[in-house]
């Protein structure tokens, strides 16, 4: 016979629209059972059963709070309870979950479509694969218009800022314009917090960026990354296609080359079914909708202050780099790119030395004309007459 619960469990399944044989699934009892309890206006009152305690009575409200909370994880409430004391198994605390993941907040969504030129969605994809002979995390970031699914993907080492950056001036400039919005995930290059009214301040640098080619910054609600589905479903394209095709790379700059060509030859071809288009043939009608380029690209190259010793050099990532003697004692602005170029800039913003980055092991790097000027000072030739030589050769 049906306990009470069981029979409300019955009735409240069926309100939302289940089957009769999932609900007897559910239960653990035949369809037969489930149609007649759904008969009965209440429960019958037959002879009561005195019931065992159950060694989970004691933590089922705490139970219920959790997942009322969304927390449908049975491990995670499973230490939990533990903690205070439950002393079964797993396999009970499943079986008491099990009937009430019917209740469980649906993840089904609105699939949301934007007019062309209005939005492009941003993502990060990582994948270990062979960079110059070594194996080694690559960092892949996905920028993809919402229109036309239209889509370009640039490599690099890091997922920082500039590198999030870089990654949105190479897109722009592949497509030849600018959409109205950009949509990210919460991560710290681009999003700082989410207030509790709803407000979200962004990084000031991603703010930067949005005013220099005119766009406005969007971010996904937290813990929604389905918000932008288009962009997660080219990060999961780009591992099992390009990724799978090919395996190792000379440099990034190799790796690049490569995902540029792929793009035009594949993933602008594919067809897409909602449409029966391809993204070229979108990208087409999209095309005239974006915001036009500015004269310059965003200088994504990282931004430091250096005092210069006194010795006209200044320490960068644990090396030391030469700068002309006039620097010397002065601050300097130094800019590095991607590619690991090194400019140095004085007060007035004149570029005054450049460098390539290298590895303490390959010494200082020093520009000779740098330090003429130090060397005439630092030791004056001494003029004197050869007459008092003359006279002891005598």
């Amino acid at each position: 016979m049906l306990s009470r619960e069981d029979f409300h469990m019955i009735k409240q399944l069926r309100q939302q629209g289940a089957h009769i044989v999932d609900i007897a699934h559910r239960i653990g009892c035949s369809e037969r059972t489930v149609r007649r309890c759904l008969a009965l206006p209440a429960p019958p009152t037959g002879k009561s059963v005195v019931r065992k305690p159950h060694k989970l009575d004691p933590f089922k409200a705490f139970i219920d709070q959790q997942l009322a909370c969304q927390v449908w994880n049975a491990e995670v409430i499973f230490q939990q309870i533990k903690e205070q004391g439950y002393s079964g198994g797993r396999s009970l605390l499943r079986m008491y979950i099990q009937p009430k993941r019917v209740l469980r907040a649906s993840k089904q969504t609105v699939r949301y479509e934007t007019g062309p030129g209005q939005q492009l969605q941003h993502d990060w994809g990582q994948i270990r694969t062979e960079v110059a002979g070594r194996i080694c995390s690559v960092n892949f970031a996905v920028n993809v218009l919402g229109y036309s699914r239209h889509g370009h993907v640039w490599a690099g080492p890091r997922q920082d800022a500039a590198h999030t950056y870089e990654s949105l001036v190479q897109a722009f400039r592949y497509f030849g314009g600018v959409p109205t919005y950009v949509l990210v995930d919460n991560q710290k290059a681009a999003v700082v917090r989410h207030e509790p009214d709803g407000k979200v301040t962004f990084n000031t640098g991603f703010l930067e960026l949005a005013n220099h080619y005119g766009f406005i910054a969007k971010a996904c609600r937290p813990q929604r990354p389905r918000t932008k589905g288009k962009t997660e479903r080219m990060v999961g394209y780009v591992k099992h296609h390009f990724f799978q095709r090919y395996r190792s790379f000379d440099s990034y700059a190799h790796l690049n080359q490569l995902l540029e060509q792929w793009l035009g030859t594949c993933a602008l071809q594919r067809t897409l079914k909602q449409f029966q288009q391809t993204p070229a043939q979108r990208f087409e009608l999209e095309r005239p909708h974006l915001l036009p380029l500015p004269v310059m690209d965003f200088d994504t190259r990282y931004h430091e202050i250096r005092q210069v010793s006194w010795d006209a050099y200044i320490d960068v990532r644990g090396n030391r780099y030469s700068v002309p003697a006039e620097c010397c004692g002065q601050q300097v602005t130094i800019r590095i790119s991607l590619d690991d170029q090194l400019t140095v800039y004085n007060i007035q913003g004149q570029e005054m030395a450049h460098h390539r980055l290298t590895d303490r092991s390959d010494g200082w790097q020093i520009t000779q004309e740098h330090h003429i000027s130090l060397w005439q000072e630092a030791m004056p030739v001494q003029h004197r007459s050869l007459a008092v030589y003359e006279e002891i050769l005598r």
